[in-house]
């Protein structure tokens, strides 16, 4: 734990005073048919990433993901582009950026000429901005106590539950220690474990926010006649929700929990965090709670992690924008057949190589050399998956969204 708490490497000062481990410049499409012109805006440049919205007409919830996203501490830069005629207005989106001390900048594609004159006219502003950025934002030192993580499951098997989550959480709770915050979602996942989630509650607040998101959870579940286990949890060992639940609360780590967050909201505090994804009751019953593993993982982007943990038992190859993805997996087997696209091989504890506490030592050095600038492996490959829904909650709004004024 000393390791950790000492260890430090330098990152870029955003103006809120968080501190990012990457600094990007991000274009975020407002629509499906703006999304080539950016993908094409983005294509070979260095440090320049995608995300967008596809939906024409605007969601809230969609908005306060986006705009989370585009203040993230990793993010030094937006360029927002839409076609032209939907509800989500890039120009609002840039606004909002640009109070935040970035440099941003929007346009529409229906004003500028079409596919080859955007895409020329987005590429010249990323350069322009990515310039900006690299010459004027300031470098400091920064350490696990300004780190938050976020973690996630997929393609959970029986080793997910036996070591991969479990070292997870034990570097969770040296995060925490260190003055750092952890985050994890899939509260769906959670389901059967009501009385060791409420124990871990920090005070009588936390608690009251853990209850009443575990019992919409279940509700959600119930009415939707879905809880989240899979055909591929069942062939790698598992046989219940309540036995994948054990397995997938295991990277909460063991400190206390602090309370519940929502989509878009960071934590308001250093400590171990449950951020709550489900929809909240809504006349058009809006949204699945994890309808894929990239929407859980671009759920703790938005809450300010910096660095996303991915604990898989049977393998996974996808990556994440603006924040890095290190894939960890407890199943050795795995790692073997799918080194390349597997960071971690948390399945030598189960063969006696180490123990779980030299296996978090090992994974907090990785996290370390990540945030200091070294690639993890879906990085390197290029892989940047994101997922943007239509979905509700009842969330405080992050600047009444960017619709388009009357």
């Amino acid at each position: 734990m000393n390791e950790v708490a000492a260890r430090q490497w330098q990152a870029w000062l955003r103006p809120d005073g968080r501190k990012g481990v990457r600094n990007l410049v991000l274009v975020i499409y407002t629509v499906q048919c703006a999304a080539h012109v950016a993908h094409a805006i983005a294509a070979g440049e260095e440090d320049v990433q995608v995300i967008g919205f596809p939906g024409c007409y605007d969601n809230q919830y969609a908005i306060r993901l986006v705009l989370a996203l585009a203040r993230h501490p990793n993010v030094g830069a937006v360029l927002s582009v839409g076609l032209g005629c939907e509800y989500t207005q890039p120009a609002r989106i840039a606004e909002a950026v640009a109070k935040s001390g970035r440099p941003a900048d929007a346009f529409f594609i229906q004003d500028v000429g079409g596919t080859r004159s955007s895409t020329e006219k987005g590429k010249a502003i990323v350069r322009s901005l990515r310039e900006r950025i690299r010459r004027e934002t300031p470098r400091v030192a920064m350490g696990f106590a300004d780190l938050t993580l976020g973690a996630e499951c997929g393609g959970s098997d029986g080793t997910s539950g036996l070591v991969g989550n479990p070292v997870v959480g034990r570097l969770f709770d040296q995060v925490v220690d260190a003055g750092g915050s952890a985050i994890c979602e899939e509260i769906v996942e959670m389901i059967g474990l009501k009385d060791i989630i409420l124990a871990r509650a920090a005070d009588e607040r936390a608690r009251a926010e853990l209850e009443a998101t575990y019992d919409k959870a279940e509700r959600y579940c119930r009415e939707v006649r879905q809880y989240s286990v899979s055909p591929g949890n069942f062939a790698g060992g598992l046989t219940t929700i309540e036995e994948k639940s054990m397995g997938a609360f295991a990277k909460s780590g063991s400190r206390p929990i602090q309370g519940v967050i929502k989509v878009g909201e960071s934590p308001p505090w250093p400590g171990m965090w449950v951020m709550d994804s489900v929809p909240d009751p809504h006349f058009m019953q809006f949204g699945y709670t994890n309808p894929n593993d990239t929407e859980g993982i671009m759920d703790l982007i938005s809450g300010g992690s910096q660095i996303v943990l991915f604990i898989t038992g049977r393998g996974s190859v996808i990556g994440s924008p603006v924040a890095p993805l290190i894939k960890v997996t407890g199943n050795s087997r795995t790692y073997a057949r799918m080194q390349e696209d597997m960071d971690f091989d948390a399945g030598r504890v189960l063969a006696g190589e180490l123990s779980l506490d030299e296996a978090a030592g090992e994974l907090a050095a990785m996290v370390a050399d990540v945030a200091a600038g070294t690639q993890s492996k879906p990085e390197a490959l290029g892989h940047r998956e994101y997922f943007v829904m239509y979905k509700h909650q009842d969330t405080p709004e992050l600047d009444r969204g960017c619709r388009s004024a009357a």
